[in-house]
């Protein structure tokens, strides 16, 4: 095959816009949103409730400690994806969150990705491993939402070699 075949066979395949980001890089972000959410609710959390003079070490799931610390885990997620396309710690590793089938994230699609999907995720922690195997490098809450997480400073290079 000629030079000038490879060329016109590089032009005919769909190139994709960007580059999914992938588990490792997710996995990192995500640890420094989580360190953001227990500094939030270090902060903003536990002074109300001891000015409140409410309990801080209650045993139980549903305790109203937990509850509020949960809120403000899944608010954290729900708005910073809604109204930026990703949250700090996705900022900082240059990743967003992008819609797979529409021009902007809608705000079902957000609450479906960071509430339900997410809670699903949390739950049972093996399935955020899903995003190192699948092709868009989608994690479940991904797939339920139909988005997929990509590199925003990098653009797809041609290949130095043919």
């Amino acid at each position: 095959m000629d030079e000038m075949q490879t060329n016109e066979i590089r032009k005919t395949v769909p190139r994709p816009a960007f580059q999914y980001g992938g588990f490792w890089m997710r996995f990192w972000a995500y640890l420094l949103d989580l360190v953001v959410v227990a500094a939030v609710s270090g902060i903003i959390v536990k002074p109300v409730f001891r000015a409140l003079d409410f309990q801080l070490s209650a045993s139980g799931i549903f305790t109203p400690i937990n509850i509020a610390s949960a809120l403000i885990f899944y608010l954290y997620f729900v708005l910073m994806t809604k109204f930026f396309g990703q949250t700090l710690g996705k900022m900082v590793f240059g990743l967003k969150v992008i819609p797979l089938n529409d021009e902007k994230l809608s705000w079902s699609a957000v609450i479906f990705r960071e509430w339900i999907g997410r809670y699903i995720s949390a739950t049972i922690w093996i399935l955020y491993v899903i995003a190192a195997f699948t092709p868009k490098k989608q994690a479940l809450h991904d797939m339920f939402a139909d988005t997929a997480v990509i590199h925003e400073r990098k653009e797809t290079a041609e290949p130095a070699y043919s």
